[in-house]
This record gives structure tokens, sequence and C-alpha cells, in this order.
């Protein structure tokens, strides 16, 4: 499906504290050595490209507050990432 017909998903999943720090590492580890993160949420297999947008947001409403950990890429392109040999 090409990625301007791709449907729209919104998903938000938690993790146990273990399991989410473990993501984390990897994800960390992906972009300091410049490599594609590969990661499956809710099913889904996604590949983040070494050259993704990263970023931080800080929401505050009704008393509670939230940090939004964020990586952005546009779908459908090609970012001329690495494969690390099997």
């Amino acid at each position: 499906m090409p990625a301007s017909r791709k449907k729209k998903r919104d998903i938000e999943k938690i993790y146990a504290r273990k399991a989410f720090i473990a993501k984390l590492r990897r994800l960390a580890d992906a972009l300091e050595h410049g490599r594609t993160f590969r990661i499956q949420v809710a099913g889904k297999r996604i590949a983040v490209p070494r050259d993704a947008v990263v970023g931080m947001e800080h929401e505050r409403e009704g008393g509670a507050e939230e940090i939004e950990l964020q990586v952005k890429w546009r779908s459908g392109r090609r970012s001329g990432s690495r494969r690390r040999p099997a």
C-alpha cells in the first residue's frame, strides 16, 4: 500500500518498566551508531530509519504531567539505512 494510502494508526502501549528500559537502550544504541531501529508495536513491525528526527514533548493538564519521547520520519521513503550483518 502506498505511503499516502496507509491507514491512520494511533496506538498507546504501556510496558513493564524493565521492558521499556530495554527498548530505550536499543533505540539509543541504534541512534548513536547510525543504524535503523526495528521494533514491533501491537503486532506491527516498524523500521525507524537512522536519519529519523528525535525530540521530546512535555504536557501539563489538570494536575497530571507527561513527557513524550518522539521519533519522526516520513513513511515510504528510502533512508539509506544500513543493515547489520546477520
